[in-house]
């Protein structure tokens, strides 16, 4: 595996590997972005590295894997560097991408765990807080029943243009 790239762990371990082009065509991307994004190790191949002329790099399901994820985020908008950065962010906080789920709004990277912890992978882990307002309400409708109501006074509407500028205040 190379240097600084997490495992997926999603994939099988044994040393079979897709080529560049094929890659490609699985992934929807350009071969000199493939190219770009393997010398910048951003996604290295796994199964074998291009080592001298005439020498294939292999890409591993796993590597495939993490392709399609990259591709998909710059297809919402992300920067590069910012998919640079939330992968990074990812493999330092010691998870793969098989046990997360990645969210995007076009310019940061958030990740869900297996916990529902939602954090910000571009701004170095800061918590972003959800509130999912279903549960909020069935849980607020069985404990509002134990407390007592009151029925509202009708408002009677009175002639502002009799009453001064203080008569809101009395």
């Amino acid at each position: 595996m190379a240097s600084g790239q997490m495992r997926l762990d999603v994939g099988e371990s044994d040393p079979i590997g897709y080529r560049g082009p094929t890659a490609c065509n699985i992934v929807g991307i350009t071969y000199r972005q493939l190219d770009y994004w393997a010398r910048t190790e951003l996604v290295e191949p796994t199964v074998q590295r291009a080592e001298g002329s005439g020498s294939q790099r292999l890409y591993s399901f796993d590597d495939i894997v993490r392709l399609r994820v990259v591709k998909r985020l710059l297809d919402t908008g992300v920067s590069l560097q910012r998919v640079r950065v939330a992968l990074e962010a990812l493999q330092g906080r010691g998870h793969t991408l098989a046990d997360v789920t990645l969210m995007s709004d076009g310019s940061q990277v958030f990740m869900v765990d297996d916990d529902d912890q939602v954090i910000d992978l571009v701004r170095g882990g800061q918590a972003v807080f959800a509130i999912a307002l279903g549960p909020v309400i069935e849980e607020l409708e069985g404990e509002v029943t134990a407390f007592p109501t009151e029925r509202a006074e009708p408002i009677v509407p009175t002639d502002s243009a009799d009453d001064g500028p203080d008569a809101a205040a009395t």
